[in-house]
């Protein structure tokens, strides 16, 4: 492991900026976010799986997935799926992507009593390094409050370093 912590912070009540350096070039970086078959190997806290991932990488594209818990441990969240849809506004590669994140079913239809969240990430090049700035605009400081109470930051937290785990592996 590195020493390369999450920085989190709130803006505006509603908006969570979270901030990580990768040892990875920001190429590499970038393609984690692109392509299915490495997205596959690292989206989601420890002990789920992506068994359904397809990515339209474009802006109005749609990014369909599912989180699958496959770990025992978990409990009641053995077995469970969480399915989720992003929606592609702004792509400048490999510098950002802005999307919309929403909570879906199995079909891609949106879950509309979830609130969807605006999603801004940068990667910024620092040579054989990059750092990543994610940026989740909530509708409300209740959404984001509900989220952070669910457990999100650890599950983010988790979830980065896997890929910084498989960005060891592949580069």
């Amino acid at each position: 492991m590195s020493n390369n912590a999450m920085v989190s912070r709130v803006e505006n009540d509603r908006v969570l900026v979270l901030e990580r350096i990768f040892d990875a070039q920001r190429e590499l970086v970038f393609k984690m976010f692109k392509e299915p078959e490495h997205l596959k190997r690292w989206w989601g806290p420890r002990g789920w799986e992506v068994p359904v991932c397809t990515i339209d990488f474009r802006p109005g594209g749609v990014w369909h997935y599912c989180m699958k818990c496959v770990d025992q441990n978990q409990g009641e969240f053995f077995g469970m799926e969480s399915w989720g849809k992003g929606i592609y506004k702004e792509i400048v590669e490999p510098e950002k992507i802005v999307y919309t994140d929403y909570f879906s079913d199995a079909e891609g239809n949106s879950n509309d009593s979830l609130p969807s969240t605006e999603i801004t990430m940068e990667f910024i090049d620092l040579g054989d390094k990059t750092k990543l700035i994610s940026r989740s605009e909530y509708v409300s400081a209740e959404a984001l409050k509900t989220v952070m109470d669910m457990g999100m930051l650890q599950g983010i937290t988790e979830t980065w370093d896997r890929l910084e785990e498989r960005l060891n592996e592949v580069k």
